[in-house]
């Protein structure tokens, strides 16, 4: 798995109703490394960043709203990563081979223009809603 950036790796701790179906779902199918855990959370190295699975029972499944985004419904709240264009496009293929049930499929937004990316929606067995994105020139992940 590739590592962060120069940039400060982050750390976001969510909850989950099932730390082994989230250690399946971040180790096997995302390919992150195990921290360390407890019999109440697990930290998982997610490309260099460190999150965290809080064992919360019976977590009520998030209520998303969305917004539209170029002719898509983007869930909110999500989290995720923005990785290099190879990175996200060998994930992408991974998650496709694996079946995984997208919220958005992979595809390629604002194509042409400022800020072109690739995106794809999914949500962890606890429902959290995540995003992995990569821009065709990182330079322009910021530009207006």
């Amino acid at each position: 798995m590739a590592t962060a950036t120069a940039l400060p790796p982050f750390h976001l701790a969510f909850p989950v109703d099932d730390l082994d179906a989230a250690r399946e779902f971040y180790c096997d199918l995302l390919g992150c490394s195990l921290g360390r855990s407890s019999d109440i959370w697990i930290d998982f190295n997610m490309f260099g960043h460190q999150v965290v699975a809080h064992l919360k029972p019976q977590v009520e499944r998030q209520q998303y709203f969305s917004n539209p985004v170029d002719g898509k419904e983007v869930p909110i709240p999500h989290f995720g990563l923005v990785l290099n264009w190879d990175d996200w496009h060998q994930l992408a293929e991974k998650l496709t081979t694996a079946k995984i049930d997208f919220t958005i499929e992979p595809h390629i937004r604002f194509e042409g223009q400022v800020g072109e990316q690739a995106t794809m929606f999914l949500l962890d067995p606890a429902g959290n809603a995540l995003e992995f994105k990569s821009f065709k020139d990182m330079n322009q992940m910021f530009a207006n």
